[in-house]
């Protein structure tokens, strides 16, 4: 799942541009690219666009940040995943800086773009209208790439697209422990006695905290935590 913000730069955009430039961050600035201009050169080449402006205004360029769940994708990955998502926000009318950052438990990207288009030299108008359409974006991007997304009303934990399809066609795990679990617990009168269930449906049960349950022939494995409110004694 990425998460995406984006905040206006009003002042020190060199600085701004030198920060997200740093090669210790970019692996020697082989994760920098540009459109419409050069990274070196690119702030002067803003404030020329920024001169023919038809609008006033106190922004000179617009931050946006994507962060990558930690492990979920390489560099490359990322910094693809990146641009398509600055050429989709910009339209091919604004120039921009790309990079991606390393340094990080979790890779992100950072796009500096020009707050006015070089076509007609309008200012881009940011709100939370555009921030959803940068936010949907991103999540579309996500599942094209087989990353996690976000699911609304699920908190801000996602899953992947691929999980997402295997779940309509019934062939997660975690949908099939999820229709195990919906289908054991009317009949169970304990926690302990739906685990034993479980453990006889083939599913093997490691104790701890939380309980993880791992499905037949699956690395992977899910937690179950104890709730008076999913599992009712019976009457």
């Amino acid at each position: 799942m990425a998460v995406t913000k984006i905040k206006p730069i009003k002042s020190t955009l060199s600085k701004a541009l030198d920060y997200i430039e740093n090669p210790d961050k970019t692996d020697g600035k082989m994760l920098v690219s540009s459109f419409g201009c050069s990274y070196e050169t690119a702030d002067i080449e803003f404030e020329y666009t920024l001169s023919q402006a038809l609008q006033k205004g106190n922004n000179l360029a617009f931050h946006l940040i994507q962060s990558f769940e930690p492990g979920e994708v390489d560099y490359q990955k990322a910094h693809e995943i990146g641009k398509q998502l600055a050429d989709a926000v910009t339209k091919g009318q604004h120039e921009y800086v790309l990079t991606t950052h390393i340094d990080k438990g979790h890779v992100h990207n950072h796009i500096i773009f020009c707050a006015v288009n070089f076509v007609d030299h309008h200012k881009y108008n940011s709100n939370k209208r555009s921030y959803y359409g940068i936010r949907n974006m991103s999540d579309k991007l996500c599942r094209e790439n087989g990353l996690s997304v976000g699911v609304p009303g699920k908190g801000s934990k996602g899953k992947s697209y691929a999980e997402y399809q295997a779940e309509k066609t019934g062939t997660s795990w975690k949908g099939k422990l999820k229709t195990a679990l919906d289908a054991l617990i009317p009949q169970v009168s304990s926690f302990e006695e739906l685990l034993t269930r479980l453990q006889a449906a083939g599913y093997e049960i490691k104790p701890g905290k939380y309980v993880s349950c791992r499905a037949p022939d699956r690395n992977a494995s899910h937690a179950l935590k104890p709730s008076a409110q999913t599992i009712q004694r019976k009457p």
